[in-house]
């Protein structure tokens, strides 16, 4: 099951992080060489234009995931931040996925998809078939539609190992308008919205445990929101958790170390323009240096707080 091997490949690196691959234009450092720098996606006007800028955003992908496979396990990928290049940028998506594999590490394919019936059936046969061209490990999935629309993706989880993420409390600065209201369970008792996804998060994937106790359907949950994390942690003990907002979004070690069991494991912190734009703060050119020293800063500050709060290293 690919939980176990997330688990594992987060222990062999000593480093529950992913880098997340939410690349754009303005990302770019001016050392790509043969790339005219301060662009936008606007101005990407055609096609032609497109396969230029997808060729140094992968020249780009490529260089981070070598100079981090060793150090961090796991690779997350907006798919939105490659559909606005059209054509060219799928295949830039598809190709950085496949390259992330290609040195071990663990894929996380961030789209969200969710329908119902056959639409539902195409997105998970689309994500997480072995053999699809758009494959990945773990796919992120909005579980509004409800049971029916979510069970494609359960099947193919225990069809072939693969695992989801399922939003359950995000880290944005809105979500309580929907997320934290009050609705009663069954006994009358009032608890907030995410509560009740949640739990029915961990029935999704009561059957689908692996043998490190997590099962293959996890849950995303938000570093901005600390005490929703501590709270979720202690309701859902066999769930694994995505935690995004780390970094440019606000939140620290401190925040999101709620998120982890009391052995330190249950939890991968994603990582965006901290680890793409790190070179920026540093006003340098050297972006491969620049983000791996960012990634080792975050594996130890991670290492610290669960040590502090749980007593392990």
């Amino acid at each position: 099951m690919r939980i176990d091997c997330l688990i594992e490949a987060i222990e062999r690196t000593g480093n529950p992080t992913a880098l997340g691959l939410d690349t754009r234009v303005e990302f770019l450092p001016p050392s790509l060489a043969g790339f005219p720098t301060g662009r936008s996606v606007g101005s990407v006007r055609d096609e032609g234009d497109a396969e230029a800028v997808c060729s140094s955003m992968y020249a780009f992908n490529c260089a981070l995931i070598d100079a981090l496979a060793d150090i961090v396990p796991c690779v997350k990928a907006q798919v939105a931040c490659y559909e606005m290049l059209g054509v060219p940028g799928v295949r830039l998506f598809r190709d950085t996925l496949l390259y992330a594999r290609q040195k071990c590490m663990i894929t996380i394919a961030d789209v969200k998809r969710n329908d119902i019936g056959i639409t539902s059936g195409a997105y998970a046969a689309a994500y997480l078939e072995e053999n699809s061209p758009l494959s990945a490990d773990f796919i992120t999935v909005n579980p509004y539609l409800g049971t029916d629309g979510m069970a494609p993706f359960l099947d193919a989880c225990g069809k072939n190992g693969s695992g989801i993420f399922v939003l359950v409390r995000t880290s944005n600065p809105s979500a309580g308008e929907f997320q934290d209201l009050i609705v009663q369970d069954g006994e009358g008792k009032g608890r907030p919205l995410y509560e009740h996804v949640g739990q029915k998060v961990a029935e999704w994937g009561g059957n689908l445990t692996g043998r490190h106790g997590y099962s293959s359907v996890g849950a995303v949950v938000g570093a901005t929101c600390p005490e929703e994390g501590k709270k979720l942690r202690a309701l859902l003990p066999g769930t694994f958790f995505l935690v995004p907002g780390y970094g440019a979004q606000g939140a620290t070690a401190q925040d999101l170390v709620g998120c982890f069991d009391g052995q330190g494991r249950g939890a991968v912190v994603n990582a965006s323009r901290s680890l793409l734009c790190a070179y920026k703060k540093r006003n340098t050119d050297d972006f491969i240096s620049a983000a791996r020293d960012e990634a080792l800063h975050m594996r130890e500050e991670l290492r610290a707080a669960i040590k502090n709060r749980h007593g392990v290293s």
